[in-house]
């Protein structure tokens, strides 16, 4: 059984990661559309930048969120004036996780994209469809299981951020103290043992049940495909 403690920091950890993914969900589409279907000066740029977290420290990452987003900052002031406030905050977490999680959505959902058969895309043009009615009436439900894969190992990263959420909204008690800072501070703390355990094993289960969705969604993806061919 989880004490009252524990099951504020689960169910904190899993707004957190709520918002990170929902917000981050229509940029990631439309960034991953972008680089699927487009060529333009500066997309190798535009696809490293979107990528850089994914190979930089986390610690950069929320360094670098610290002293842009803080109060004291360029943005965190602007964002201050008019009464956001992001730094050691849920918000701040929310943002970090989403940011580390950002490529690993972009990449699935592009993936996605590039599997679509563009003749399809081209002959509902022909007919006279929009651009905008294209994407949602035909690469959007063809792309379907790639978004949806990425969006299930988005939230599962979102669990499980910790450099750039330490960093930048530090380890507060029932504001910032996610998962994986909650097994952080338990382990350094006496007698923590038998709780982190505890915290350890929800996080690999909620772990495993995402890359267990995520993995039957890209079979069927691939079967679905299969007979089509």
């Amino acid at each position: 059984m989880l004490s009252p403690e524990e099951l504020n920091v689960l169910l904190l950890s899993l707004k957190v990661s709520f918002w990170a993914t929902a917000c981050s969900l229509p940029i990631g589409m439309g960034a991953a559309w972008i680089l699927a279907r487009y060529d333009f000066p500066g997309k190798i740029l535009v696809d490293g930048l979107v990528h850089l977290p994914l190979v930089l420290p986390p610690v950069v990452v929320g360094y670098l969120l610290l002293v842009t987003l803080n109060p004291n900052g360029s943005i965190g002031r602007m964002l201050s004036q008019v009464g956001i406030e992001i730094g050691f905050t849920w918000i701040g977490a929310s943002v970090a996780a989403a940011i580390m999680a950002f490529p690993l959505m972009v990449r699935a959902m592009r993936l996605a994209f590039e599997m679509i058969d563009q003749r399809l895309e081209l002959a509902a043009r022909t007919l006279g469809a929009s651009p905008l009615r294209m994407l949602f009436y035909i690469s959007f439900p063809l792309a379907m299981p790639g978004i949806v894969t990425g969006t299930i190992l988005a939230f599962a990263r979102c669990l499980g951020e910790f450099g750039a959420t330490i960093t930048f909204v530090s380890n507060i008690p029932g504001e910032t103290r996610t998962l994986p800072l909650a097994v952080y501070t338990l382990t350094q703390t006496p007698e923590g043992e038998a709780a982190a355990f505890r915290l350890v094993i929800i996080s690999v289960f909620i772990a495993l049940i995402a890359l267990g969705i995520s993995e039957v969604i890209t079979r069927q993806a691939k079967a679905r495909l299969g007979d089509q061919k």
